[in-house]
């Protein structure tokens, strides 16, 4: 290739990525034409407050009565971090229909994880939220922290690339400058066994409208709606199918249906329970029926694996940039890793401290054994006994011998643990601190060396 061509095809990547990164929110504008839009523009209803509060109650009745929640997440969870959604009054479909555009200066690269995406890291890291299902393709799950593998993106991702050959995928910290599973320009990073380089070209992730859902992101969503006893949906109108029937796989085995939206959905009538109220208002309050913090969104940063990962079907993705890994305590949540090195090293620190004990054993004066008094009893000296004479204040006596002993132990016991404390450098102040690890999935290289495919999620 010569010099000339390849410097016009660097300058179209260079302009791709400029335009993307200042390309507003409003993706839509670089996909096909869609003529099926659904109603748009429909009129918002907001329930009273005490309404809401008695109804956020209800909703964490359901919650804590079940063993797989299952969260469907819309362009509603969104609004509130600048990005527009599609059929609100102040929607990208709304406003087109009268021939306007939404005015908006957030990109994809600036898009900060609102009270709800937060919320829901802090739910799946308790334990509570089992799986979150997502039309949004803006990467803010991804970025606030929740992990990949408890994550269906059914739309796609605008962070994200795929391997046309593996179907490794690939996190980036920027948005990429395509979309409609075109090609990025960039090769794929993954070593096949016998270090053999993967000849595929990576693409984004961003469907159009004829595209089929991704196969994998499908099956999860699938999979994890039937098993859920409680579907809840936030900010989606449950409009486009075959996402916006998955709340409905559940109701056959009596699995319940809660909605929350300020517009009227596509499945209202079979609705448990209906919240008309800002998602990150019941998120806020959910949570705090709930008694789980919110923790505060801090950087971008991407989690492969929930902490309640066991055994799973391994998924190829990996995380590209360097600046993405997830230190410890990145917005309110540690890697699986880190929290089973400090259970480690919180197990190894009291097993420590267990042996100076047995070495050093604070012996505790029997009151079974015969009466000893001291010298400042005056009436027994030290190491005479006598059955017919008795202390005045015997019991009095008694305890100073008691406390005494317990005093003279104790600062052995201290010289005994200083000293092999100073040998062993143990630290007898406060539990050990983590240090700080970086993900094995991280790469910045041109390629993935073959120890690091051990990055895949397990």
């Amino acid at each position: 290739m010569n010099q000339g061509r390849l410097s016009a095809i660097n300058a179209w990547l260079s302009n791709a990525v400029i335009a993307a990164r200042k390309m507003s929110v409003n993706y839509s504008d670089g996909l096909s034409p869609y003529e099926h839009k659904g109603k748009c523009g429909q009129p918002e209803k907001f329930d009273p407050q005490d309404l809401v509060a008695e109804k956020v109650k209800k909703l964490a009745e359901f919650v804590r009565a079940s063993r797989h929640l299952v969260v469907h997440t819309g362009a509603g969870i969104s609004t509130s971090a600048g990005i527009p959604d599609f059929r609100g009054p102040k929607g990208v479909w709304t406003l087109e229909q009268k021939g306007e555009k939404p005015n908006v200066s957030v990109t994809f690269d600036n898009a900060r994880p609102t009270l709800t995406h937060m919320a829901l890291v802090a739910l799946e890291r308790a334990g509570i939220v089992k799986y979150v299902i997502t039309q949004n393709v803006d990467g803010l799950h991804i970025r606030s922290g929740f992990p990949r593998n408890r994550l269906s993106e059914l739309h796609g991702n605008m962070f994200v690339e795929e391997c046309d050959k593996c179907g490794s995928q690939f996190i980036n910290s920027s948005a990429l400058p395509t979309m409609g599973l075109k090609p990025t320009g960039n090769p794929c990073l993954f070593i096949k066994s016998g270090d053999r380089k993967c000849r595929g070209r990576l693409r984004d992730t961003i469907l159009d409208w004829e595209d089929s859902l991704p196969e994998r992101d499908l099956e999860l969503a699938d999979k994890h709606a039937k098993e859920a006893d409680l579907n809840l949906t936030l900010g989606t109108s449950l409009q486009i199918v075959p996402s916006g029937n998955l709340p409905l796989a559940a109701r056959k085995k009596g699995g319940k249906l809660v909605i929350v939206n300020l517009q009227p959905t596509k499945h209202d009538s079979k609705a448990t329970l209906k919240i008309h109220a800002f998602v990150d208002e019941v998120m806020s309050a959910l949570c705090s029926e709930l008694g789980i913090a919110i923790p505060e969104f801090q950087k971008p940063s991407a989690l492969l694996e929930s902490v309640h990962t066991v055994k799973e079907r391994k998924l190829n993705v990996f995380v590209k940039d360097f600046e993405l890994s997830q230190d410890s305590g990145v917005n309110g949540v540690k890697t699986k890793h880190e929290i089973k090195k400090e259970e480690e090293e919180t197990k190894l620190n009291d097993q420590n401290l267990s042996q100076e004990n047995d070495r050093c054993p604070v012996k505790i004066k029997s009151l079974n054994e015969p009466k000893v008094h001291s010298e400042t009893c005056g009436i027994l000296q030290k190491g005479e006994q006598n059955s017919s004479e008795h202390c005045k204040n015997e019991d009095q006596c008694e305890q100073n011998l008691v406390v005494k002993s317990e005093q003279e132990d104790n600062e052995s016991i201290n010289e005994q643990i200083i000293g092999q404390s100073e040998d062993q450098n143990i630290d007898l102040n406060g539990e050990p601190s983590l240090k700080r690890k970086i993900l094995p999935h991280v790469f910045n290289a041109d390629q993935i060396l073959n120890s690091v495919k051990v990055a895949k999620l397990t």
